[in-house]
């Protein structure tokens, strides 16, 4: 196993075998590689702002594949997007995707790429690919900074249709969204079991949250174990910051007076519109019909069934409004479904991207 220490721009960082990599960050060792990955740091200016103490230098995982070093041709690029609790290194091992990702260059399902993980982690779940004065400029990170740093350092393929985003669960909503927002970066989106596509069934009271320990809490720390509750949290640093309401600097779905609480409609209205990406689309559809390959899939048994019916729910919406996808409800759970040679990664992301990717 090797470590490597270089000093680049006056920042020292790490290179690791991938195996290394994944030892470190999650306890489980991988298989060797056949191509390069790595862990490169950048600063971003851009996650300053923000009122929840992110750190603004985020650590990339660059993986290049075997041919990189071999040639002086241009390569296509796949950024992915972590779900919240995740890191970058830790979700693609679970998820076999760089191992899958060699297989499927050796069967000729996908020509090599680079793929590029950002780090979206914070000092709450992690990011939700919003744009927040509160809990960071996610989207313009990875639009102003993360893209334009890896062209400018990566040989890559400077073309919307060779530069995908790739995401799980809220990575999956990221990477949808993302494209929805800016088809002339990404031409490509894949998204596995995206959540927040829609509203789903439960009325907000009836879902499991503790508003009152919310608003009692002076830190995250003190609900952090609470099952929904830090997510809903988050969700309100996301789409409902309030930069002058301490500790959170957010407003909430539920206010307090006294001891109870009482819904307000007005943040309920605003927090559906940004968060739930159907909300999106009469605005967006223009941008896209831009995108030449957008596809999603969801299982069928997750417990929180409010994902199935929203993501059903989404591709009929899609479907009105004239926008091609490929939208596919499967018989699993989304945990274990996607990951070695009988998952999805290797069945389905895997070679609907390399149907662009030869093009």
């Amino acid at each position: 196993m090797q470590v490597i220490w270089k000093i680049r721009s006056g920042i020292i960082y790490r290179r690791y075998v991938f195996y290394f990599l994944c030892l470190l960050s999650v306890g489980v060792q991988s298989q060797e590689l056949h191509g390069e990955m790595f862990v490169d740091t950048i600063y971003s200016e851009i996650l300053e702002e923000n009122q929840i103490d992110l750190n603004p230098l985020r650590k990339v995982v660059v993986y290049l594949p075997p041919g990189y070093h071999d040639s002086d041709r241009e390569f296509p690029v796949v950024f992915y997007l972590h779900n919240i609790f995740n890191d970058a290194a830790g979700e693609l091992e679970h998820f076999d995707f760089l191992e899958m990702s060699e297989l499927a260059f050796e069967r000729g399902m996908v020509p090599e790429f680079i793929l590029v993980a950002g780090d979206f982690t914070g000092p709450t779940t992690g990011s939700w690919f919003e744009n927040s004065t509160t809990s960071g400029r996610w989207q313009d990170h990875i639009v102003d900074e993360l893209v334009p740093y890896i062209e400018s350092k990566f040989r890559t393929i400077d073309e919307p249709i060779s530069r995908a985003c790739v995401g799980y669960f809220a990575g999956g909503r990221g990477a949808l969204q993302l494209a929805m927002l800016y088809p002339q970066v990404f031409g490509v989106a894949y998204a596995m079991h995206p959540v927040a596509t829609g509203t789903g069934y439960l009325p907000l009271k009836h879902v499991d949250v503790d508003w009152l320990k919310i608003h009692d809490a002076t830190s995250y720390q003190e609900i952090a174990h609470l099952g929904r509750t830090p997510i809903f949290l988050s969700i309100c640093q996301a789409f409902l910051p309030n930069p002058h309401r301490p500790p959170f600097y957010c407003d909430f779905l539920f206010e307090k007076k006294g001891e109870e609480l009482f819904l307000v409609p007005e943040n309920v209205k605003k927090e559906r519109t940004l968060f739930h990406l159907d909300e999106w689309l009469d605005a967006n559809d223009h941008k896209l019909r831009q995108i030449k390959g957008i596809a999603f899939d969801w299982a069928r048994f997750d417990v929180t069934q409010a994902h199935v019916i929203s993501n059903r729910r989404y591709s009929k919406l899609l479907t009105d409004l004239g926008v091609p996808h490929e939208g596919e409800e499967f018989a699993g759970e989304p945990w274990s479904s996607y990951g070695t040679e009988e998952g999805r990664v290797l069945s389905r992301v895997l070679p609907f991207l390399g149907k662009y990717f030869e093009n």
